[in-house]
């Protein structure tokens, strides 16, 4: 009982009021997991010569690291975990415009904490591996373990149209199985099956630079490494590579996002109740930033995923 008693006085003395706050705090321990699990698979690689992991147990790291991500994150913040997912949650009108940099800010951080997290835990690997050089290219470089790089044949033409592709099926794969009017996943099941989807990109995709696919998950840790001893050079190898993962991805969310709406969404046949819920949100254009739009307006995408009943929002209650 006294314990029970404490753990309610912390809880009522640490509870956050603020929905954003608990949003931002979801978000932020959402990506932290899903960057420690996935570069700590492959620091585990990279140092261990191969002998402890290869690219496929890699690849199912971040897999599995996306699924339990979202997990933590879902049910508050809709976990995102990714900044060009969010922009294309925006572009459906899903998450107002206003909280777009909050979310990249946030998402960026929990990338950056859970890079000094992972490179903390393999802190003797990696000056071992290294022989005490912290080096960005050459044969016993540690700076892949944290952000994307080229391969070297890759030219920044090809790596772009790969981030674009890249990120544009994810998005697309995500729309879909969250489309409540599809053929969509079994509920309970859509965070194993974007984790799935994660797994199979980079494993049909990773081989030219590593499948970022998400810009905090590449800017973060890469922000980290300089800071942390590898200096300038993670931004100017492989000419100036660093960019590609950041812009691309945004560029290819909406690709995807447009791409969906075109061949399916824009198709299914009209739904009375789905006219009716997103009638009110569009009768005062311009005033996005003055009001906060319910998650999933525009269409019914997998109410379960955040743990929302149609009961709950009619009620006037946010799930995120």
């Amino acid at each position: 009982m006294t314990y029970s008693r404490l753990l309610a006085r912390v809880q009522a003395s640490c509870q956050l009021r603020s929905d954003l706050l608990r949003q931002c705090l979801a978000e932020f321990l959402g990506v932290f997991i899903l960057i420690v699990i996935t570069l700590s698979a492959v620091a585990q690689v990279v140092t261990s010569e191969g002998i402890k992991g290869n690219y496929l147990s890699s690849s199912l790291a971040s897999g599995i690291a996306v699924m339990v991500a979202v997990h933590v994150s879902g049910g508050v913040s809709g976990g995102h975990l990714n900044p060009a997912f969010s922009l294309s949650m925006c572009l459906l009108a899903q998450l107002p415009w206003w909280k777009l940099p909050i979310y990249l800010a946030i998402q960026i951080l929990g990338a950056f904490m859970g890079a000094g997290t992972v490179y903390t835990l393999y802190y003797d690997a990696i000056y071992s591996y290294s022989n005490g050089t912290l080096r960005v290219t050459g044969p016993r470089e540690t700076a892949s373990i944290f952000a994307t790089y080229p391969a070297p044949y890759l030219s920044l033409r090809n790596g772009f149209f790969d981030q674009v592709l890249g990120t544009g099926v994810l998005v697309l794969g995500i729309l879909a199985l969250l489309d409540a009017r599809n053929k969509r996943i079994p509920q309970g099941l859509e965070p194993f099956g974007v984790g799935l989807l994660v797994s199979t990109l980079s494993l049909a995709m990773g081989a030219n630079s590593g499948c970022a696919i998400n810009p905090a998950r590449d800017l973060g840790p890469r922000l980290f490494t300089y800071v942390a001893g590898w200096g300038p050079q993670v931004f100017s190898a492989g000419e100036n590579w660093w960019w590609i993962p950041v812009v691309a991805p945004m560029l290819g969310a909406t690709i995807g996002t447009v791409v969906y709406q075109l061949g399916v969404e824009f198709h299914h046949p009209a739904d009375q109740k789905e006219q009716q819920r997103s009638v009110p949100e569009k009768h005062c254009p311009g005033h996005e930033k003055d009001m906060d739009l319910p998650v999933y307006a525009v269409n019914v995408y997998a109410e379960s995923w955040i743990g929302a009943s149609p009961d709950a929002r009619s009620a006037g209650e946010h799930p995120k």
